[in-house]
């Protein structure tokens, strides 16, 4: 288990640096395998304005002659070959001198006939996640000349945890910060007891949800009841799958050892790492009957949100409508519905 301690002092505030937390777990019977400083050597990326786009024409590829504004009347020309960004548009630059994740030092160089006063950058060369098939591209209101670094939120530590059987509640950010807060006497505040407040209320006001359908709810029937004593479903309207997932929270996510993927996954593993509670988002507009909860017939596959297709066991666990397994129980989803 990677535990972010940006987002660990978001429930304990107070808590000393990462080494100092990792020994105190240590003493409390958890192997902490590692303490990972990202982003500390990222330096000298700021937010630029595009003020114009010029297309350069070479043999192997196109790229572009960009003018970017880094500062109140500072400009830069830098040679860019991605093509996701427009005049106007806000970006990170990174400027001769600059740092970024590996030790890499930007310079100004000579290349396509032009000099490129540094780079404009991707999310993977800011090690935000793994996407570099454009650049990375900023909300229209942020702050031209602003440091991408503290933008962003970029320096951080990372405590790599095994966590044994015995002490599943080590697996989210939950049950890590309890047992900190309570190895160096701080207050811990239960980040599952404000949800745990609001979700009674609005149950109690929408009737039951789960083993058949609440007003509020989604149809659900359990076969197996051994494997799987309660199963919750609820409707949530409003959703804009084509969004964008925040920048600060998809990094959270890829330092926490999973992908970005899309804003219902991302918000449902966002909960699932920070309060220990496994959940999944389905399209209602894609199932086909009532949610299922049983185990697979022989000869079901199912392809997960990894790409893998999955054959699947009569012990295996399933999510099913009436087409067929959509999740793996407890452990992924399928492809087929926000992937």
């Amino acid at each position: 288990m990677k535990i972010v301690m940006s987002w660990l002092r978001e429930v304990v505030p107070a808590l000393p640096p990462a080494k100092a937390v990792a020994d105190a777990l240590i003493r409390a019977g958890f192997e902490v395998e590692a303490v990972e400083p990202v982003g500390h050597d990222l330096a000298g990326v700021v937010v630029g304005e595009v003020l114009s786009i010029e297309l350069v024409q070479a043999k192997k590829k196109n790229v572009r002659w960009v003018r970017v504004r880094v500062a109140e009347t500072g400009t830069r020309e830098v040679i860019c070959g991605a093509f996701n960004f427009a005049v106007g548009d806000r970006v990170a630059v990174a400027l001769p001198g600059a740092v970024l994740p590996g030790g890499f030092t930007i310079t100004a160089r000579k290349t396509y006939g032009h000099l490129s006063e540094g780079m404009i950058c991707s999310a993977s060369e800011l090690g935000i996640g793994d996407d570099h098939s454009g650049i990375l591209v900023l909300p229209p209101d942020t702050p031209v000349g602003t440091d991408v670094a503290g933008l962003l939120e970029l320096a951080d530590d990372v405590l790599d945890i095994a966590v044994t059987p015995d002490r599943g509640y080590g697996l989210s950010i939950r049950g890590i910060a309890r047992e900190a807060a309570t190895a160096f006497g701080l207050p811990f505040d239960d980040p599952a007891g404000a949800a745990s407040e609001q979700a009674a209320s609005e149950q109690a006001g929408a009737g039951q949800v789960g083993a058949g359908q609440g007003a509020a709810g989604y149809p659900v029937v359990v076969e197996d009841t051994a494997a799987c004593g309660r199963y919750v479903a609820r409707v949530v309207t409003g959703v804009r799958p084509d969004a964008a997932t925040p920048l600060r929270l998809a990094r959270r996510l890829a330092l926490s050892g999973m992908r970005p993927i899309s804003v219902p996954v991302d918000v449902t593993n966002l909960i699932m790492l920070g309060l220990g509670q496994p959940l999944h988002a389905f399209d209602r507009a894609k199932l086909s009957g009532p949610i299922v909860v049983r185990r697979a017939r022989e000869g079901e596959r199912l392809v997960t949100l990894d790409g893998v297709k999955r054959e699947l066991d009569p012990e295996d666990l399933v999510i099913a409508d009436d087409s067929g397994p959509v999740a793996l129980a407890g452990v992924m989803g399928g492809a087929g519905e926000f992937g």
